[in-house]
């Protein structure tokens, strides 16, 4: 199980992240820090394309990566890029509140036909692609999966401070994740 925990005050924020870019990122969206123009990113966000979410931040703060889920995999090189060429040194992965993905499966015969009708896909193509795919991309539990893959990503670069965050769409703030006992 993870904490979700708010941040509504500068003092909600985590020890560990403030001073830094993820503190500044709380601030920015959560507490209305005023937006001056940033010099060169800080982090990579990586959140889901989902087009009900919009971040609260100066342009040139951050790198930003949309993909479904917030699921990082085949993007590898695009975050190595950010780190090695964009000298970021912070990812914050943002998942969110009543994510399609994390419904993957209930919508299985609307992603077969939906191929089918809008792109003219063959079916048993417009099948097997869900089925290749579904299991790649589908997640049980956005909180879980956020936590996970920060957690695999904090493997692929040891020296990248990876944190996972909640936006929920209900109040549209950023929330931090902890896991019970750390």
């Amino acid at each position: 199980m993870a904490q979700i925990i708010p941040v509504n005050f500068k003092d909600d924020i985590l020890p560990e992240y403030r001073g830094t870019p993820v503190g500044k990122l709380l601030e920015y969206h959560n507490l209305g820090r005023a937006i001056g123009a940033g010099s060169a990113p800080e982090l990579l966000i990586g959140m889901c394309m989902d087009s009900r979410k919009s971040l609260r931040i100066p342009n040139d703060f951050a790198f930003v990566l949309r993909t479904a889920g917030a699921n990082m995999r085949d993007n590898e090189f695009r975050i190595s890029y950010a780190i090695a060429v964009g000298g970021v040194r912070t990812i914050v992965l943002i998942a969110h509140t009543d994510c399609g993905m994390a419904r993957l499966g209930e919508r299985r015969e609307q992603f077969i036909h939906g191929l089918m009708d809008a792109a003219g896909w063959d079916e048993a193509v417009a099948t097997r692609h869900f089925e290749e795919s579904a299991p790649k991309f589908g997640i049980r539990d956005e909180v879980d999966f956020v936590l996970r893959e920060a957690d695999r990503l904090r493997a692929i670069y040891p020296r990248i401070q990876t944190v996972p965050l909640l936006y929920r769409l209900e109040d549209d703030l950023l929330y931090q994740l902890k896991r019970d006992g750390e």
